[in-house]
C-alpha cells in the first residue's frame, strides 16, 4: 500500500512519485529484498516519512520512522500494541491488521 500527502500526485495512474507512506506484508520469499535494496531505494525519497513492514508469519509489525534529524528509527509492533502512523493520522491496534489471518502451525500427525 502506498499514500502519498502531495498534490503532486493527484493525476497519478500508475505510480505515485512522492509518497509518505509505504506499507509491505512481508513473504518469505521477498522480505530480504524488502528490508535490503527496496528499502535503500525508499530512504531516497525526501517525501516518505514511514516504511511499515508486516509480518505475515506471526504478529509483528516494525515501522521505520524519519525522525526530525532525518535518520531512520525503528519502532516494533505487536499483539496489544497499537500501530501509530504519523504520517497519516492513524492509530490502529496491531490485530486488527490479523483479524481474518490464520497462521500455519504445521502438519497434524
Amino acid at each position: 500500500m502506498v499514500v502519498t500527502c502531495d498534490d503532486k500526485d493527484k493525476q497519478a495512474i500508475d505510480m505515485l512519485r512522492y509518497p509518505c507512506l509505504i506499507v509491505e506484508v512481508l513473504s518469505p520469499s521477498t522480505e530480504a529484498f524488502d528490508r535490503g535494496k527496496k528499502f535503500t531505494r525508499y530512504r531516497q525519497s525526501t517525501t516518505l516519512q514511514e516504511y511499515v513492514l508486516i509480518k505475515s508469519d506471526e504478529i509483528g509489525v516494525e515501522c521505520f520512522r524519519r525522525n526530525d534529524e532525518g535518520l531512520w528509527v525503528l519502532h516494533t509492533y505487536g499483539e496489544g500494541d497499537t500501530l501509530n502512523l504519523e504520517s497519516v493520522g492513524i492509530e490502529i491496534p496491531v490485530e486488527k491488521l490479523y483479524r481474518r489471518v490464520r497462521f500455519d502451525v504445521g502438519e497434524k500427525n
